[in-house]
């Protein structure tokens, strides 16, 4: 009998702890199902609340080809720094977060995309080495050098401008001897091949043979990409005052000339092209007739960077537009990203 009551004690303890491990088992889902519940509904929150963000940003670009329309209605002719696009970053508030935009003009920079433009058949009065540069490869090695870098030299301002030539162009020979081209680049440790197309973005030139972080940094102010266009008209009407390096570059002037004139240009800017060649400061210059095509009053490319936030949610868009007639917008690129 005594051993028979002592066997019911040991089953009914095994029993105990056979329920109390079921229900421990039983609590650790019910919180993980919990916490997993949780995490879902968090994540669809996080969804739903970028997806508006995402739609304000649209609606900055909505807005903004009503802002375009409107500054070119009278101005049909004439892009100046004067008109309502041009008032720098604009933030807008909105239903539990806010929308911030700039536009920037794209013909107020130089166009990377521009030395892949096919060369023109040099005059007689060229000379040999600047009769295979096209203009836009000239105004970037200038501009290199004007921008007074650390380690950059003519030699390697030429190098630099080879090497993006080579990127762009259509062919897999080097155009020079500073350029690089596939095998350059496929025997790297992470082996690539060029592009043989036009830039993306200004941050591809980090892949590109002889461009570091720190003359990237330095030149980004300065350039810009005009998506699957060679287009190299500078409109002198929105060129920054705060960068006249540029225009030094464009001219091959010296500095002070090229200050002098963005200080000469009244707020509207010129009003006709002529304007600007029968200019006090520009009849001072010397072998200015070769660098007339360059320039334009009007300009048909533009940047918004735009940016939203909703609740906690950001979203950043880049977005270039082309202008028609002065009525029509497309937007030609959207990228997502502060870049």
């Amino acid at each position: 009998m005594i051993i028979q009551r002592v066997k019911q004690h040991q089953q009914k303890g095994v029993a105990l702890i056979t329920v109390m491990l079921i229900v421990a088992l039983c609590a650790v889902i019910a919180s993980q199902m919990t916490a997993r519940l949780q995490m879902q509904m968090q994540r669809s929150a996080n969804v739903a609340f970028n997806q508006q963000a995402y739609w304000y940003a649209m609606g900055a670009e909505a807005f903004t080809k009503r802002v375009l329309v409107t500054a070119f209605k009278d101005d049909d002719d004439v892009t100046h720094l004067g008109q309502i696009w041009a008032q720098g970053q604009t933030t807008y508030p909105v239903d539990f977060g806010e929308i911030s935009g700039e536009i920037t003009d794209l013909q107020s920079c130089l166009n990377l995309n521009a030395l892949r433009a096919p060369l023109e058949k040099p005059s007689s009065s060229s000379s040999g080495t600047q009769s295979k540069k096209v203009p836009a490869r000239l105004a970037l090695e200038a501009l290199l050098i004007n921008l007074q870098l650390d380690d950059v030299s003519q030699f390697e301002a030429e190098s630099m401008a080879d090497s993006l030539t080579d990127w762009l162009d259509e062919n897999s020979g080097i155009s020079s001897a500073g350029g690089a081209e596939d095998n350059d680049y496929a025997s790297r440790e992470f082996p690539y091949l060029a592009a043989n197309h036009y830039l993306a973005s200004v941050n591809e030139l980090r892949i590109i043979e002889h461009f570091t972080p720190a003359i990237i940094d330095a030149i980004k102010p300065y350039v810009c990409v005009i998506p699957q266009s060679y287009a190299h008209q500078i409109n002198i009407n929105t060129l920054s005052v705060e960068q006249p390096e540029l225009l030094q570059a464009l001219l091959d002037s010296t500095l002070d000339e090229a200050q002098d004139i963005l200080s000469a240009r009244e707020e509207d800017g010129f009003a006709s092209i002529e304007d600007f060649y029968n200019s006090e400061e520009v009849i001072k210059l010397r072998k200015f007739d070769d660098k007339k095509d360059q320039f334009v009053v009007d300009s048909e490319y533009f940047k918004l960077k735009a940016s939203a936030s909703f609740n906690d949610s950001f979203f950043a868009m880049n977005s270039v537009m082309k202008i028609t007639d002065n009525k029509y917008i497309d937007v030609i690129s959207r990228t997502i990203g502060r870049n």
